[in-house]
C-alpha cells in the first residue's frame, strides 16, 4: 500500500519551479546591466543624469535597445513555444516552420512596392508572407507530418526558395535596397522609442495567450478525440494559437529584422531547464528569449566596439542557434522518416525519344542564348558580333558546366548516402564552399579570389562531409539528420554573407552577385578551366558506375562482391567535393538543382546508374542554359543573375511535386 506525498515532497517540484525562476531572473537583470554598460562604452551603476551626450545616450539610444531587445525576445520565445506544442515538435520554430523567411519576403515586397504603406502597416504584409509560407509548408507535409521531420523539410525547401526570391529582390533594387542587408540580419542599432511604442500594444495578445493557451495545449497533449470529449472546439483554438503565433513573429521582424533560431533554443532551454506543464514552458519560454536575444544583442555591441564596424544582433544569435539545431537534430533524426519527403519515381524505362528530345532542347537552347539579341529593330536572332560573342560563350560555356557538374555531384551523393534529398545544396556542401571562399575574398581581397577560391572551396567541401559523416555515423547516415545538419550550416553561410553585407565595401558588393550564382565577370580563361575540370571528374566518375551500382544496394553486397567500401566511398566524396568546389568558385551556390537533376532523370525512366549519370548531367546543363537565357532576357536591360533563376526555377518545380505528391 502506498503512503500519501508528504507535504515536502509536494512542495519539491514547487521550490524547484521558484529557483528555477529566480535564477532566470537574476541571469536576465546582470545581462541587462552587462548590456547597458556595453551600450554606453563605460562601466558603471549609476544612471547618467543631466543634459550629457551619456545622458541623452542612455535615455534615447540604450534604453530603447534593451527595451526592445527584451520584448522581441519574448515574442519570439512564446511564438516557438506555442509552435512547438501545437505540432508537438521540437524541431519546429518560425524560422524552420518558413514563417521568418515569408515574413521578411512579404514585408520586403511591401516596402518596395508600396513605400509609405509599408511604413504605417508594414506588419500586415508579414503576415500575410508568414501565413502563405506555413500554409504551404503544412499542406505539403500533411497531418501525419506536422509532429515528425516532414513538415521541417517542407520548411528547409520552402526558406531557400523563398531565399532566392528575396536575394532577387534586392539585387534588382539596390539602390533602395541597400539600407535592407544588416535591417535582414537583425538590426537592433537604430531602434528608439517610437518603435518600442509602435511594438508593445502589438504583442498585448501574448499576455492573453499566457492565460487562455495552456487549457488547449495540455488537451492537445491528451489527443485529439480526448480533446474533443472534454469540449475543446479544436481546430478553431489551434486555428487561433497559430495565427496568433504568426501575428507576434510578423510584429518582431516588421521592427528589427530577421532573427531566427531565438523561437528555436528558448523553448528547448526551457523543457531543459526542468519545464513540465504548458504554462510553466510558455512562460519560462518568455524569459529564455528575453535573456538569449539579449545576451546575443550584448555580444553583438561588444563586437561592434572591437572591430569597429556595425554587427547586427542576428548574425550573432545564429552562431548561437546553428549549433542548437545541430545537437537537436541529432536527437531527433530518425532512420524511419528515410522517405519523409519522397519524389515521385515516374517511368520504369527511358525512351530513346527523350535522349533525342533533350539533346535538341539544350543545343536549341545554346543556340537562342548565344543568337539572341535585341536591336533597334527589337528582338531578333543573328549571329553574334565578335564583342557580343567574347561576352557570351564564355557564360553560356560556364553555366553549362556549372549544371553538369551539380547534377552528377547530386545523382554522387543520392547514390552514396542512399539519401533521396541528398545534393550539394542540401547537405550543406555549396554552403561550407561558399562561406571558404567568402573567407579567402575578405582576407586576400579580389586580387587573388580567382585563384585562391577553388582551393578554399575545396577545404570547405571537406570541411562539411567530415562534419556530416562525423554527426550522421552513429544513427546510419539518417537522410533527416543529414538534412537538418545542411540546414544549420546554411543558416551559418547566412549570418557570414549578412555580416559581409553590411559593411558596404566594393568587396561586399562583389560577394553579393557571386552568391547570387552570377557568370557576368566569367573570361574565357575561367570558362574553360571550369569546363575541362568538371569534364574531368565527371569522366571519372563513369569510371567507377560499377561501384556505384553495387553501393546503392546496400554495403555488405558491395563487399561481398570484392569492392573496398570505404575507400571506394571515400574516392567518390571527394570527387563530390572537388566537383562543388570547381562550380562554387566561379559560379557561386545554387540551390535544388543538384537535388531536382537526378529525380528528373529518375522521373523520365533512368533508374540505373549507367542511365542516371548522363541523362542527370544533361537536364542539369539545359537546366542552367535556360537560366541564363531567362536571366539574361526577361527584364532587359537589367540582368537576373543565373544562380537565382535557377533556384527560382528548380525551386518552384520542387514545391509543386511535392505538393502534387501531398493532393495525389
Amino acid at each position: 500500500m502506498h503512503s500519501a506525498p508528504s507535504l515536502v515532497d509536494s512542495w519539491r517540484p514547487l521550490k524547484a519551479g521558484a529557483c528555477r525562476y529566480g535564477l532566470a531572473l537574476l541571469g536576465l537583470l546582470i545581462i541587462a546591466l552587462l548590456h547597458l554598460n556595453i551600450s554606453l562604452d563605460h562601466w558603471t551603476l549609476t544612471v547618467p543624469e543631466g543634459d550629457s551626450f551619456a545622458a541623452l545616450q542612455f535615455h534615447l539610444a540604450s534604453l530603447p535597445r534593451l527595451v526592445m531587445t527584451l520584448l522581441v525576445g519574448a515574442a519570439l520565445g512564446l511564438s516557438g513555444s506555442l509552435l512547438q506544442q501545437l505540432t508537438q515538435n521540437r524541431l519546429v520554430s518560425p524560422m524552420t516552420l518558413g514563417a521568418a523567411s515569408g515574413a521578411w519576403l512579404g514585408l520586403l515586397a511591401a516596402s518596395l512596392a508600396f513605400p509609405a504603406l509599408a511604413a504605417e502597416h508594414g506588419h500586415w504584409a508579414a503576415l500575410a508572407g508568414a501565413l502563405l509560407s506555413v500554409g504551404l509548408v503544412l499542406l505539403i507535409a500533411g497531418r501525419d507530418g506536422i509532429a515528425g521531420l516532414p513538415v521541417i523539410l517542407a520548411g528547409m525547401a520552402m526558406n531557400l526558395l523563398l531565399g532566392a526570391l528575396a536575394i532577387a529582390v534586392l539585387i534588382l533594387n539596390q539602390q533602395q535596397t541597400r539600407g535592407l542587408f544588416i535591417w535582414g540580419a537583425g538590426d537592433m542599432g537604430q531602434i528608439d522609442w517610437s518603435w518600442v511604442h509602435w511594438l508593445w500594444p502589438k504583442l498585448l495578445p501574448g499576455l492573453l495567450l499566457l492565460w487562455l493557451a495552456p487549457r488547449v495545449l495540455t488537451l492537445l497533449k491528451l489527443g485529439g478525440t480526448a480533446a474533443r470529449g472534454r469540449g475543446l472546439n479544436l481546430w478553431p483554438a489551434l486555428l487561433m494559437l497559430f495565427l496568433a503565433s504568426l501575428w507576434m513573429t510578423a510584429a518582431a521582424i516588421t521592427a528589427v529584422g530577421l532573427i531566427g533560431f531565438i523561437g528555436l533554443v528558448a523553448p528547448n532551454l526551457a523543457r531543459l531547464c526542468g519545464a513540465r506543464t504548458a504554462r510553466d514552458e510558455l512562460v519560462y519560454s518568455v524569459l529564455l528569449g528575453m535573456l538569449v536575444l539579449l545576451a546575443s544583442d550584448a555580444v553583438a555591441l561588444l563586437l561592434s566596439h572591437w572591430l569597429s564596424e556595425q554587427i547586427p544582433t542576428g548574425a550573432v544569435a545564429a552562431l548561437i542557434g546553428a549549433p542548437a539545431l545541430l545537437w537537436l537534430a541529432r536527437r531527433q533524426g530518425a532512420a524511419q522518416d528515410r522517405q519523409a519527403l519522397a519524389l515521385p519515381q515516374g517511368r520504369d524505362c527511358c525512351k530513346v525519344r527523350t535522349w533525342w528530345l533533350l539533346t535538341l532542347a539544350t543545343v536549341l537552347t545554346a543556340l537562342f542564348g548565344l543568337c539572341l539579341q535585341y536591336a533597334s529593330q527589337g528582338w531578333q536572332l543573328a549571329w553574334p558580333s565578335d564583342v557580343l560573342w567574347s561576352l557570351r560563350w564564355p557564360r553560356l560555356l560556364s553555366a553549362a558546366a556549372a549544371g553538369t557538374g551539380l547534377a552528377v555531384a547530386g545523382v554522387l551523393l543520392q547514390r552514396l548516402l542512399h539519401n533521396p534529398l541528398a545534393s550539394p545544396d542540401i547537405l550543406g556542401l555549396s554552403a561550407g564552399a561558399a562561406l571558404a571562399v567568402m573567407i579567402s575574398l575578405l582576407l586576400f581581397g579580389q586580387a587573388l579570389f580567382w585563384l585562391l577560391a577553388p582551393i578554399a572551396a575545396f577545404i570547405g567541401c571537406l570541411l562539411v562531409l567530415a562534419t556530416l559523416l562525423l554527426l550522421g555515423r552513429k544513427q546510419k547516415y539518417s537522410p533527416a539528420l543529414m538534412v537538418l545538419v545542411g540546414m544549420a550550416l546554411a543558416a551559418l553561410l547566412n549570418t557570414a554573407l549578412q555580416l559581409a553585407l553590411s559593411q558596404g565595401s566594393s568587396d561586399s558588393l562583389a560577394l553579393l552577385g557571386w552568391l547570387a550564382g552570377s557568370t557576368y565577370r566569367v573570361s574565357g580563361l575561367q570558362a574553360i578551366a571550369l569546363g575541362s575540370g568538371v569534364s574531368l571528374l565527371i569522366g571519372l566518375s563513369l569510371f567507377w558506375q560499377r561501384a556505384l551500382d553495387l553501393l546503392s544496394a546496400g554495403d555488405g553486397i558491395a563487399h561481398g562482391r570484392g569492392l573496398d567500401v570505404p575507400t571506394t566511398r571515400l574516392v567518390l566524396l571527394l570527387l563530390v567535393s572537388l566537383l562543388c568546389a570547381l562550380v562554387t568558385s566561379l559560379v557561386g551556390p545554387v540551390s535544388f538543382l543538384g537535388l531536382l537533376a537526378p529525380h528528373m532523370a529518375v522521373t523520365l525512366g533512368a533508374r540505373r546508374i549507367q542511365q542516371q549519370l548522363p541523362l542527370a548531367a544533361l537536364l542539369g546543363c539545359l537546366l542552367m542554359l535556360l537560366a541564363d537565357l531567362i536571366g539574361r532576357n526577361l527584364i532587359f536591360p537589367l540582368q537576373i543573375p543565373l544562380g537565382i533563376v535557377a533556384s527560382i526555377l528548380c525551386g518552384s518545380y520542387f514545391i509543386f511535386l511535392l505538393l502534387r505528391r501531398r493532393l495525389a
